[in-house]
C-alpha cells in the first residue's frame, strides 16, 4: 500500500466518494441542516479507530477539536442533543449500498480447489448485544432483560461481512435468513438453522445449502459412497446420498436427494470427541470439502469476536433501534475498510497499528512495513498450502 493511501485512509478519505452521497440524503426540508448523514458516520469510523473514544460524550468532545472540524467541514462542534438526533433521523437502510459495494470489492482470502469448489459460500448466524432496560423495543428473554441481534451473512471466500439484518433479540433466526436469501450462494449453517422448510427455501430461491443436522435426523438411505484416504484425513467416516430428509409420515419440504456426510470432530475447548452429521445438496463435492465448508464458518465466529471484543462494538452509542442499526453498519464497514487497505482478513495486531498511527505513535512507514509482513506471511501460507494439495 503507498504511504499516500495511508494518509487518505487516517483522513476518512480514502473511500470517501462512496458515501459522499449521503450528504444529499440526510438533508431536512427546511434546510437548515448543518451536521449531515456523511459527517455522522466519519465520526462513527473515527470512534471505532480510537479507543480513548468510549462514549458519545467522549465524540462531542472530539468534535470540539479544531484540526477534526476542518476535515470534516464541520462549521461548529455538534452538541450532544445534535448526535442524539442524528442517531434517530437517518436512515440506516441508506448504508446498506455502501456495505455491499465495500464486499464486493473485498479481495479473496481463499483461493485453490477450495474456493472454486466452494464459490458462494456464505456463513449466516445471529449474535445478541446486549441493551438497555428502556429499550423497550429490544424485546428479549423477559421484561428485564434487552437485547439486539445482528443477523449476518458473511462470505467466507472473502472472509468479510456482505450483508446485515438487526432485529430484537427475541426473533426467529429461521424467518430472518429465509426473508433474506440471494440467489447463487451456498450458505453453511449450524443447526439452529435445520428447518427442512428453510433448506427446500433456500432451493427454491436458487442457492445451495450446507447444514448441521441433529444427530438421530431421519432419512431415507439411497446410496452408501465410500469414503477415500483424503476424506478419512478430513474427519470423515460416513458418506451417503439420501433419498429423502424425514419420515415418510412427513411432507418431503426439502423436495429432492441430499448428500448427508458424518465428520469427526474434536473441541477445541474441551478435547472432546463428537460426530458432526453435515447435509448438503451439493452431490458434487467431495466429502473433504463438505468437512471443510462447515468448518470455515468458524470464521463467522471469530468475526463476531473481532467485531464486540476488538472492535468494540458492545458497548451501544444510542437507544434508539435506528441509532444502534447505524453504530453497527459503521462497525461493519470499518472492518471492510481494514480488509480492503490490507488485503487480509482483520487481526487485532493491525488494528493497533492502524489505532497507534491515528494517534500518532506509529509513521506511515512503520504501517507500511507491517502491511509489507503481513503480505509475506500471507504468501508464505499460500505457498504452503500449495504444496501440501
Amino acid at each position: 500500500m503507498e504511504v499516500a493511501n495511508l494518509q487518505g485512509f487516517r483522513y476518512l478519505r480514502l473511500f470517501g466518494e462512496l458515501w459522499q452521497p449521503l450528504r444529499e440524503c440526510g438533508k431536512d426540508k427546511a434546510g437548515n441542516r448543518t451536521f449531515f448523514y456523511d459527517q455522522y458516520l466519519s465520526l462513527l469510523l473515527l470512534y471505532f479507530f480510537t479507543p480513548t473514544l468510549t462514549s458519545l460524550r467522549g465524540l462531542q468532545q472530539a468534535c470540539s477539536l479544531d484540526k477534526l472540524q476542518k476535515e470534516l467541514a464541520l462549521p461548529r462542534a455538534p452538541g450532544l442533543g445534535t448526535l442524539s438526533a442524528a442517531a434517530r433521523d437517518f436512515d440506516p437502510n441508506l448504508l446498506r449500498p455502501l456495505l455491499a459495494e465495500l464486499a464486493d470489492r473485498a479481495v479473496a482470502v481463499m483461493d485453490g480447489k477450495e474456493a472454486e469448489a466452494l464459490a458462494g459460500l456464505t456463513a449466516v448466524d445471529g449474535s445478541i448485544f446486549n441493551a438497555l432496560p428502556k429499550m423497550v423495543w429490544a424485546l428479549w428473554m423477559d421484561p428485564t432483560h434487552r437485547g439486539v441481534k445482528l443477523h449476518l451473512h458473511f462470505d467466507v471466500i472473502k472472509a468479510a461481512p456482505c450483508r446485515a439484518d438487526l432485529t430484537p433479540a427475541a426473533c426467529s433466526e429461521v424467518a430472518e435468513l429465509e426473508r433474506a436469501l440471494q440467489a447463487g450462494r451456498l450458505y453453511v449453517l449450524d443447526r439452529g438453522y435445520a428447518c427442512y422448510a428453510l433448506l427446500g427455501a433456500i432451493l427454491a430461491g436458487g442457492s445451495s445449502f450446507l447444514v448441521r443436522l441433529k444427530e438421530d435426523a431421519a432419512f431415507t438411505l439411497h446410496e452408501e459412497r465410500p469414503v477415500g484416504a483424503t476424506a478419512r484425513q478430513a474427519g470423515v467416516i460416513r458418506d451417503v446420498v439420501a433419498s429423502r430428509l424425514g419420515t415418510s409420515h412427513h411432507k418431503d419440504e426439502v423436495g429432492r436427494p441430499v448428500r448427508l456426510v458424518w465428520v469427526r470432530h474434536q473441541e477445541a475447548r474441551t478435547g472432546e470427541a463428537t460426530v458432526l452429521l453435515l447435509c448438503t445438496d451439493r452431490l458434487d463435492l467431495e466429502a473433504d470439502l463438505v468437512a471443510l465448508g462447515y468448518k470455515r464458518r468458524w470464521w463467522l465466529e471469530l468475526f463476531f469476536r473481532w467485531l464486540k471484543c476488538i472492535l468494540g462494538c458492545r458497548h451501544l452509542l444510542s437507544t434508539d433501534r435506528g441509532g444502534v442499526t447505524i453504530q453497527i453498519y459503521a462497525a461493519l464497514i470499518a472492518s471492510l475498510l481494514v480488509s480492503l487497505c490490507t488485503a487480509a482478513q482483520p487481526n487485532k495486531r493491525t488494528f493497533e497499528m492502524l489505532c497507534l498511527f491515528f494517534a500518532g505513535w506509529a509513521s506511515a512507514a512503520e504501517v507500511q512495513r507491517h502491511l509489507e509482513d503481513l503480505t509475506k506471511k500471507q504468501e508464505q501460507k499460500a505457498a504452503k498450502r500449495k504444496n501440501t494439495s
